[in-house]
């Protein structure tokens, strides 16, 4: 597989399905402050979407956004503004979804395979031979190079939200996501 071939797989899959999940950019700030209700119908599926990919259950990515959410409550009277709101959200569900591999790695000894692919069926029966590849591939990468690449081509972020999002320096996004989508070419190659 040429260099720079996986980023481009990545990209391709990953941006089909924030496609197909209907996933966009968030809508511009209305003239009324925001509520919780408000935040909670604009970006729970999409956080969802995005713990999907995290952790690979739908359920239990389910109770990764209602926590986040649940958190983004008690903490309301805190945040500076809307976008705050969004991106604590955000690092809620990636510090969650961590939580949970690391539960489930405690709970085995070792990482099982990833014998059901969490998506739905209409999302795979869109997803072409390379796409559903590049999903694999992606379910066997360590989670802080999963979610590296996840936030960056799923979820749209640049490095300095991935950074937010994640807990971890510029740098540590640019350096994971090289090692990662060397990572992916090699199991695409191989």
């Amino acid at each position: 597989m040429p260099e720079g071939s996986a980023e481009r797989s990545v990209e391709r899959t990953l941006g089909h399905l924030r496609t197909i999940d209907g996933v966009e950019q968030a809508p511009a700030q209305p003239a009324a402050p925001l509520t919780l209700e408000d935040l909670y119908r604009t970006h729970r599926m999409r956080l969802v979407r995005l713990a999907i990919l995290l952790v690979d259950e739908p359920a239990t990515a389910e109770d990764v956004v209602q926590e986040a959410f649940t958190g983004l409550y008690r903490n309301w009277g805190k945040l500076r503004d809307a976008q705050a709101a969004v991106g604590y959200l955000r690092t809620a569900v990636v510090n969650g979804s961590r939580s949970v591999l690391r539960r489930r790695k405690t709970a085995r000894e070792y990482v099982p395979p990833h014998a059901v692919n969490a998506r739905s069926a209409e999302s795979l029966a869109m997803l072409s031979n390379e796409h559903q590849a590049v999903v694999s591939a992606l379910s066997k990468l360590p989670p802080r190079q999963r979610e590296v690449l996840v936030l960056r081509y799923y979820g749209g972020l640049s490095e300095a939200e991935i950074s937010e999002a994640a807990g971890i320096s510029k740098g540590t996004v640019k350096s994971t996501a090289s090692r990662a989508l060397e990572s992916l070419q090699k199991a695409m190659s191989g």
